[in-house]
């Protein structure tokens, strides 16, 4: 009797742990990942991200976005940006640096100062210039990428950015370009891209982070269910920083009415801003909000 138990026992726990391995196994499994025809990652759709990393890449408290010199109200001193209330200042953030350090080498380090000080008159994305890779990605505006058996491409609403992903390598980049030469490849499911060719002009964030053109960027987009994507870009750039560099975050896939770019081709906003000056008569102060 005590065998025939033993043997029972035995067997109900060998079907349980192997019903639980079975039940762990189909858990693993990325079952939920939109998947082509040919098995790899779907990654068609309109993307956007929900942090402050184009404030400043680093962690960071909520405060006042204040500048050393004038900067684009007019004839308002940006150091009086402080009157424009809470749309004037710089939310917190947790940061999507890997360890919470940028490691600036030592010159490097008082150029990011001195952008950060300035950043209302000197940040490429105040001028509409293009806003190279990784910025693209984690700015306060969508992305959609176009995905097919063929191709790969990324259009951006902000000033029309556009980058298509090289699917066979061509060699290194004829010219420096503002979103530089993207190369793509597979790691299982991990959509790898190699970002090469980029000119100097861009920054990483409204911190005045900023690099040469002899960074190279290394991301990597991993779906990690139908609606939320992991964002990975690994940047190195010798001439910079003493060491490569690691920022990740998610992001998230948009539905309905906003699965959709608009348009936010914003040269047209900047035009006082950059050639204001030249004016024979300058536009008359704006009177201060009651």
């Amino acid at each position: 009797m005590k065998t025939r138990y033993t043997l029972a026992l035995s067997i109900i726990l060998t079907a349980c742990a192997i019903t639980s391995t079975a039940l762990h196994a189909a858990e693993s499994q990325p079952n939920d990942i939109p998947r082509r025809a040919d098995g790899k990652p779907d990654f068609n759709g309109v993307w956007q991200v929900l942090n402050t990393a184009n404030y400043d890449l680093l962690a960071h408290p909520a405060r006042v976005a204040m500048a050393t010199q004038p900067g684009p109200f007019g004839p308002v001193p940006a150091v009086e940006v402080v009157a424009l209330g809470a749309i004037g200042a710089v939310p917190s953030g947790h940061g999507v640096v890997i360890g919470n350090e940028i490691p600036y080498l030592p010159y490097a380090l008082k150029k990011q100062q001195d952008n950060q000080a300035n950043w209302l008159t000197t940040d490429p994305e105040i001028r509409c210039y293009l806003p190279g890779v990784p910025r693209a990605t984690y700015l306060p505006f969508p992305f959609q990428i176009f995905h097919s058996d063929s191709a790969l491409f990324i259009t951006y609403e902000f000033a029309g950015a556009t980058r298509n992903l090289e699917l066979t390598d061509p060699g290194e980049a004829p010219v420096d370009s503002w979103m530089g030469q993207s190369v793509a490849s597979w790691d299982g499911d991990t959509l790898v891209v190699k970002v090469t060719g980029q000119n100097d002009q861009t920054w990483l964030d409204r911190s005045g982070t900023h690099h040469s053109e002899a960074m190279v960027v290394t991301e990597r987009y991993t779906l990690q269910n139908a609606h939320v994507m992991d964002y990975e870009a690994t940047i190195e750039d010798p001439k910079t920083f003493s060491r490569p560099w690691t920022i990740r975050m998610p992001v998230y896939k948009r539905v309905g009415v906003d699965a959709q770019l608009g348009q936010f081709k914003c040269v047209e906003f900047v035009e006082e801003l950059m050639y204001g000056k030249l004016r024979k008569e300058p536009l008359p102060a704006a009177a201060p909000s009651p």
